[in-house]
């Protein structure tokens, strides 16, 4: 299990030199499409992870919904974010060719950074899978996120705007989505101190 220090800190180093996130024929998408909140979200994502259950069984050491779908009231890009967490993301063997079979395609391997693989469906319900293992801090960190956002609106409807904002400047400037996610950090950064002091995690 990640510690209190890790939890807190975030892991902002580049890429190793040469190093390159997406694997060959993947590339981060233009176009940001955002929409309104859509109750349905969370019957999608019920449905994606029953289909990852049942390829991966006991593999699956834990799943979630994550990201602005989670969140009732959030406009968001309509686009099912989950963290899958297994025992050692390094050994692909064990969960990607499974994933393959049930509809999703590895486009991003970061061994650097928690070890961090990403999975996409791009058949509906769409979906973004990211998969870490269990000592990492990241799934804490989206899971904190996600209930402080449920439990606050005002933070809620501040994150709504500045991802309105985001997804406005970066279409205009025909930017992909790292750059619309590097648009947000600041207002996500304020929002997790608020979530790590309100639970404890900031305290010595």
């Amino acid at each position: 299990m990640p510690t209190r220090t890790e939890i807190i800190a975030f892991d902002d180093s580049p890429p190793p030199p040469g190093a390159d996130p997406w694997v060959p024929g993947a590339a981060p998408g233009t176009g940001i499409e955002m929409t309104e909140p859509d109750p349905g979200w969370p019957q999608r994502y019920e449905e994606l992870a029953a289909r990852i259950r049942e390829v991966l069984g006991w593999r699956v050491l834990q799943l979630d919904h994550v990201g602005s779908t989670s969140v009732p009231g959030l406009p968001a890009k309509p686009i099912i974010d989950i963290d899958l967490v297994v025992a050692d993301p390094g050994r692909e063997q064990d969960y990607v060719p499974a994933l393959e079979a049930a509809g999703f395609t590895l486009v991003i391997r970061e061994p650097w950074w928690y070890g961090h693989r990403a999975l996409r469906a791009d058949e509906p319900p769409r979906s973004n899978l990211h998969v870490f293992g269990f000592d990492s801090p990241e799934p804490v960190r989206h899971r904190i996120f996600r209930d402080w956002l449920r439990g606050n609106p005002d933070d809620r409807d501040r994150y709504a705007d500045i991802k309105r904002q985001a997804a406005s400047e970066a279409n205009a400037r025909g930017e992909h989505v790292m750059e619309y996610n590097a648009r947000k950090e600041q207002v996500i950064r304020e929002i997790y101190q608020r979530a790590f002091a309100a639970a404890g995690l900031l305290q010595e």
